[in-house]
């Protein structure tokens, strides 16, 4: 008698609207399942159309290729005797659902719509979608024309049900409801449902993949079952890079785990589980039982087909394996690394332009060139034919092979240092010994004839000559002196990205790479439209100290000794003279903060949702040992006067890669006006306040400030 069932999870690296490589990843997919002998294939939410297809689910467009997308697949004689579980918006009664659409034989099974819609952060379900809220209720859904050729059906049920099959029976909750105070997997467990499948459409956000994992073992701890969680994988269109991390798990243990970054498009998880398993793990749970003997039931759908073969006493299940997680920096290495591949295979250009500055930051930017380099020699050395595809297509070689990363990189990064008077040698050898060791093509060149050019103009016209406060100038005049050399960096590396090529004899343009950090972003100490502009950003989303980490494990792992003397030098912009050849301005000291203090700002702004006196209330208990309340409220108010004064230069800001929960990026997670009092009166008096009833009373123990 059968038992064991041999189910799949797939990470897709689908692209939005894309629909004819969607297609074909998606056939991919179900061809492994079913040659690795699963009888049910998961893929990821929205798989048909791409999960980040954002606006465009309003088009009619959207919905109408989705369907063709699903008449497709119902045809494919690939999809034949296994079931398919697939993601595409549906339209039902004039109302829009994000759904799973469950076929077997050419025949829909259940489309089941999703009841929870994520919509914080950089999610915007609501926007799009309707969550259904009717539990454990159907409807009949009247199919169009088009899927009725194929299956020949009229109507199928739409709703919130279960999958009853011979031998067991199955669940869907879709993405955030696995993350909702009371799951549907809870209710659906308690009534004898035994495989619970998850579609996820789930970003990359630094330290949280265990967020997933602990959510998934812990269900099936509470529960029992089997839990297949499938997800999107990659780039698909914009700041978001989804990180995979399929899984297949049982009884409160991890049995498959799925990649949380790699270049391959398609990644399927099998695994072959006992359902007695499940079944005795329950039986002795007399809580479960007794909760299960009330529960409401869920309408069930019978599906005339076992998941189980007849004969398979001697197939072996899978064991359990232990959860592998990537450190931090290692996230890093890889997370961005993918996230420039995508972008530079998909958006068909020749290769990508770094201002090198000889700094922390854009040394970090120039290693994930580095690391997509090695990432990419990797899975052309693992047979991944895609892989080798693009690269040919992107360096316009069709016999070539990457092997050494640093020729690849050659061939697809070009660093630029731009010297002016105000730089150091020092700097410049830096950055000159990093392309070295990476490999990339460095040039170097001096602006200053072009800072004079620019200047000369406005001297002409108004007949006045600015200086740096060094040489007696205002404070307006020194700002603005550094800036003209900012920006006229900026002309300069596209006028490069845009004809370096074309002077060397090549075919197509780079994308310029910018490397302002989220802790600069959200102080806004950056230029606008300097260097920080840039077509994107791959450290716009992480902080100098995660940097900083990153830069030291590239140094260790990837043999860059040059990183050594970029991490040892204090962090600075050289706009301002130098000081007997020396460099005279750091960034620390231009911000009157340091970078760690940016951070703990960033995160009780953001993630703690302070305001400037929660702010300040937090820090004088966090920061008693250190600093006075009236050092606090100084600090306090510095900050958000400044964050104030710049959160204008968040409207231009660089698409970067989403990596930080406390990103302060204008365009989709971190919603705030950009015109603000940046005085500040009623919030900074509210501080002051304090501060006074604090000094008068001289009290040390501060514990009772609320």
């Amino acid at each position: 008698m059968g038992r064991k069932v041999t189910v799949a999870a797939c990470a897709l690296n689908q692209w939005a609207l894309d629909f004819q490589g969607n297609l074909q990843r998606i056939l991919k997919s179900i061809e492994i399942a079913k040659r690795k002998g699963a009888r049910y294939r998961l893929g990821p939410e929205l798989e048909i159309c791409g999960y980040g297809c954002w606006d465009h689910y309003y088009e009619s467009d959207t919905l109408l290729h989705s369907l063709q997308v699903l008449a497709a697949l119902l045809e494919s004689p690939v999809t034949q005797d296994i079931i398919c579980d697939v993601g595409m918006p549906v339209l039902h009664r004039n109302v829009r659902y994000n759904c799973r659409v469950i076929f077997l034989n050419r025949r829909i099974l259940l489309i089941r719509p999703k009841m929870a819609l994520a919509n914080e952060g950089n999610y915007r379900e609501l926007r799009w979608f309707t969550p259904w809220s009717r539990s454990r209720q159907t409807e009949e859904y009247f199919l169009p024309r088009m899927i009725q050729d194929v299956t020949k059906q009229e109507t199928v049920p739409f709703g919130d049900a279960v999958l009853a099959t011979r031998d067991t029976c199955i669940g869907s909750e879709i993405c955030e409801e696995l993350w909702t105070p009371h799951s549907p997997h809870v209710d659906m467990g308690l009534d004898g449902v035994e495989i619970f499948t998850n579609a996820s459409g789930s970003h990359h956000v630094l330290r949280k993949a265990h967020t997933r994992v602990d959510l998934v073992t812990m269900a099936t701890t509470k529960n029992g079952g089997i839990y297949l969680l499938a997800n999107q994988k990659g780039c698909d269109g914009d700041r978001l890079y989804y990180d995979g991390c399929a899984l297949i798990a049982m009884n409160g243990h991890i049995f498959a785990q799925g990649s949380q970054f790699s270049l391959d498009d398609v990644e399927v998880l099998t695994a072959t589980l006992d359902l007695e398993d499940v079944r005795s793990y329950r039986a002795e749970i007399s809580s479960r039982n007794l909760a299960a003997s009330r529960v409401n039931p869920y309408p069930r759908v019978k599906v005339d087909f076992a998941l189980s073969c007849r004969e398979d006493l001697l197939e072996p299940p899978s064991e359990p394996v232990e959860w592998m997680y990537h450190s931090p920096a290692e996230e890093i290495s890889l997370g961005p690394a993918c996230w420039l591949w995508d972008f530079l295979r998909r958006s068909r250009q020749a290769g990508f332009f770094l201002p090198l500055s000889g700094g922390v930051d854009s040394a970090a930017t120039a290693c994930l060139v580095y690391s997509m380099c090695r990432q990419v020699c990797e899975a052309v050395r693992n047979g991944n034919q895609e892989v080798l595809a693009d690269v040919r297509a992107i360096v316009d070689q069709l016999s070539y092979t990457p092997q050494d990363p640093r020729d690849l990189c050659g061939r697809l990064l070009t660093t630029c240092y731009m010297a002016s008077e105000n730089s150091s040698q020092e700097t410049c050898d830096r950055a000159k010994e990093l392309a070295r060791q990476i490999g990339s093509h460095h040039i170097g060149l001096n602006i200053d004839p072009a800072v004079t050019a620019v200047v000369g103009i406005f001297s002409l016209v108004t007949g006045k000559r600015p200086l740096f406060a060094a040489h007696g100038g205002s404070s307006r005049e020194n700002l603005a002196l550094q800036n003209v050399q900012a920006r006229l960096r900026m002309v300069l590396a596209y006028l490069f990205a845009q004809l370096s090529l074309w002077a060397r004899g090549a075919r197509g343009g780079l994308l310029v790479l910018g490397s302002a950090n989220v802790d600069e972003s959200l102080l806004g100490y950056l230029t606008k439209y300097d260097c920080s502009s840039a077509d994107i950003n791959p450290i716009g989303g992480i902080s100098k100290t995660d940097l900083k980490a990153f830069v030291h494990f590239c140094m260790e792992h990837f043999q860059l000794p040059a990183l050594q003397r970029i991490l040892a030098a204090p962090a600075t912009a050289e706009l301002e003279p130098l000081t007997d050849g020396q460099v005279s301005q750091t960034d620390e000291e231009d911000m009157g903060m340091t970078y760690a203090e940016l951070s703990v700002y960033g995160r009780l702004r953001k993630i703690a949702k302070a305001g400037p006196y929660s702010m300040f209330c937090k820090l004088v208990n966090m920061w008693k040992d250190v600093c006075s309340p009236r050092q606090v409220a100084d600090k306090v108010r510095q900050f958000f006067s400044k964050y104030a004064m710049n959160r204008h230069k968040m409207t231009t800001l660089t698409p970067a890669y989403h990596a930080e929960s406390y990103s302060p990026d204008d365009n989709r997670f971190d919603l705030r006006p950009f015109l603000y009092n940046s005085s500040w009166p009623w919030q900074f008096r509210c501080i002051e306040d304090q501060v006074r009833q604090l000094e008068s009373r001289g009290r040390q123990d501060l514990d009772g400030v609320d």
